[in-house]
């Protein structure tokens, strides 16, 4: 082991401990899909159907590989960061997704959540229901882009109320994450 100790200008003795040869692991996942191509804007099929938006609401199949060691789960969000709220929109939150899991299935997000993988749930979205929201972002607005993220966490379950709030969960989802992977997409049609 190598210790290193340095003095800082305010004082404060600080001290650095590290292995040679035993780096802290880093991994970049990868998070795929037939449905949505990143940076490029969501298809029909992805819109939502409702609040003047006629799309499908069929949240599309996810694939994720290049897993860190240590994953126990999988939490997966959409999130618009650019919804005239003051704080994004949550369009889809899942949680619970069991760590050899590495695949949603297209429409896994419809309400119900039969279509998950067993042990998984969804959260409230923003729009008030369990499921997958599609976007629908306002008339005439800019492109808002849709982050679609799925997380590698260091933990089986997560322990969010069924009522909680989607950034509740996004509280929890980021105390526990390893890694992460997003797909962005675009989008301004209705």
């Amino acid at each position: 082991m190598k210790y290193t100790i340095s003095l800082l200008v305010a004082g404060l003795l600080s001290i650095s401990l590290s292995t040679w040869g035993a780096e802290k692991q880093t991994v970049t996942m990868n998070l795929k899909s037939p449905q949505v191509t990143n940076g490029q804007s969501f298809h029909n099929q992805q819109i939502f159907n409702h609040w003047g938006c006629t799309g499908k609401n069929v949240s599309p199949e996810l694939q994720w590989d290049k897993v860190p060691d240590g994953t126990k789960s999988f939490a997966v969000t959409m999130y618009d960061p650019n919804a005239p709220t003051g704080s994004g929109w949550w369009h889809w939150v899942v949680i619970n997704i069991a760590g050899d899991v590495h695949s949603l299935t297209e429409n896994a997000g419809k309400e119900g959540g039969k279509q998950l993988p067993k042990g998984a749930r969804m959260l409230r979205n923003d729009f008030g229901f369990e499921g997958y929201g599609g976007a629908c972002p306002p008339p005439d607005a800019t492109p808002h882009q849709y982050h679609i993220t799925v997380y590698a966490l260091d933990i089986a379950n997560l322990d969010v109320d069924s009522n909680a709030s989607p950034a509740m969960a996004g509280y929890y989802i980021l105390q526990h994450m390893l890694a992460k992977a997003v797909l962005t997409a675009p989008t301004n049609k209705r």
